[in-house]
């Protein structure tokens, strides 16, 4: 396939953005990931999209045919594929993470976890764990914010891992994460009793729900990533039992969580008796989403 194949008008480009904004209007797809989608892979800018002053620009350089480019924004629409795993990246914090369908697609709530544990952070400089890191980007976010610390990043798939290696690759923080394949805690236990904090973003939701979420999620993101048992909270319960032995005293916990689930998790945590200062924190949108505690 030559160079040619990847050049087009922006009369052309302008005419397929139209009919795509119809397209995704009339099948309930938020218009604004056509645009996201250019962005992406013709390097258009915003203000050229907005005052669509690209129209009359006689040639733009595609990343893929705008054939494929078409095929791609169908499935999108009947096979409901993420708009992110046809692009090949998703925005998170101030990074671009790369993504595919062997990753949970990193939310922008989930952005929240870095901000918690710099602010909770004692000990800003020893071992952080992400349990679970998928495609890394809880890894890279706590690497940006705590320059001193060592971050030990854990996954059991390790196409996820594959990912992961590359996006701290890419974002040049490769020489402070350090990648694991193995199940949670297990591959990081010659550092027992060492750890400064522990983040994760764990499968939380009930087996039973799965069925129900959104065909983008359930039919294109891993079950591995999403399924948390009969109650959403196997993986929780889990990591509230073993950390206690990993994190030094006035270690931190901190995990995400499903609405609705905050209430169990602090009596968990409080049950557990190696925790204190336990608390709940919501996300932007007021959802009880985050729990933190201390290992006493």
């Amino acid at each position: 396939m030559g160079e040619k194949h990847l050049i087009v008008s922006g009369l052309q480009l302008w005419q397929w953005r139209n009919v795509a904004l119809k397209a995704a209007i009339a099948t309930d797809v938020p218009s604004m990931e056509v645009d996201w989608l250019l962005l992406e892979v013709a390097g258009l800018d915003r203000l050229a999209l907005r005052l669509e002053s690209f129209k009359n620009w006689p040639q733009i350089q595609l990343q893929l045919p705008l054939e494929e480019l078409e095929h791609l924004w169908q499935r999108r629409l009947n096979d409901r594929l993420p708009v992110q795993y046809i692009v090949g990246v998703t925005p998170w914090r101030q990074f671009k993470i790369g993504v595919s369908n062997a990753v949970l697609i990193p939310r922008p709530e989930t952005e929240c976890l870095i901000d918690l544990a710099l602010a909770s952070a004692s000990n800003a400089s020893g071992h952080w764990a992400d349990l679970g890191t998928g495609s890394g980007a809880i890894a890279i976010g706590l690497a940006d914010v705590l320059p001193k610390a060592t971050i030990h990043a854990v996954d059991y798939s390790l196409e996820a891992l594959a990912i992961a290696q590359a996006n701290a690759d890419n974002l040049g923080l490769a020489n402070r994460i350090r990648f694991y394949q193995g199940s949670w805690w297990e591959p990081l236990a010659f550092l027992k009793g060492q750890f400064s904090g522990m983040v994760s973003n764990p499968p939380y939701i009930p087996t039973s729900t799965l069925a129900t979420l959104q065909p983008e999620v359930v039919n294109h993101e891993p079950h591995l990533a999403l399924d948390g048992g009969a109650d959403g909270l196997d993986w929780i319960r889990h990591l509230i039992e073993i950390s206690p032995s990993y994190l030094q005293p006035g270690g931190v916990w901190l995990i995400e969580m499903m609405a609705g689930q905050a209430d169990t998790v602090q009596e968990l945590l409080q049950n557990q008796g190696s925790y204190y200062k336990i608390q709940i924190h919501a996300d932007l949108a007021g959802i009880e989403r985050f729990a933190l505690a201390y290992k006493s």
